[in-house]
């Protein structure tokens, strides 16, 4: 499992032109679900990121967590995050997970996020989204499970 984090002061998703989810300061996660993931990679991932400290403290150090400032998640679900550009000029996406599979660990990665008490918002498994986003920092980061 991988996820893409980034530091927001806000984010949200569109489907159709409807914004389905909205946060503000927090992080926006792209997550994305390979053959072979399981809930104890998905569990890992979510007091990972939950925990991290990449939020500044009042000495503009990062030693705060998404936790500890009350800061929310949005979670979009984004199967390009397997794909493998090594070989050819068009990306495999052979390494991603079914979309059934990914689509129960996804929704179980955002249930342990809300158990570990942070408000999440999501955007559309297997739906075109439109995503916007103001970074923070910039702060970019890459997690995988393995």
């Amino acid at each position: 499992m991988r996820a893409v984090l980034q530091r927001v002061k806000e984010s949200s998703v569109k489907v159709d032109n409807d914004i389905i989810g909205r946060i503000d300061k927090g992080l926006l996660v792209l997550l994305g679900v390979a053959k072979g993931d399981t809930p104890s990679d998905a569990g890992y991932l979510a007091s990972k990121i939950v925990n991290l400290r990449i939020f500044e403290d009042d000495d503009a150090k990062m030693n705060r967590s998404l936790l500890s400032i009350g800061g929310k998640m949005l979670v979009v679900s984004q199967f390009t995050l397997v794909g493998d550009c090594r070989k050819g000029r068009r990306p495999s996406f052979i390494a991603a997970a079914s979309p059934q599979k990914a689509a129960e660990l996804y929704e179980y990665f955002v249930q342990q996020v809300r158990r570990l008490g942070i408000e999440v918002e999501t955007g559309r498994f297997q739906a075109k989204m439109e995503v916007a986003l103001i970074n923070d920092g910039p702060v970019t980061l890459v997690l995988e499970s393995h």
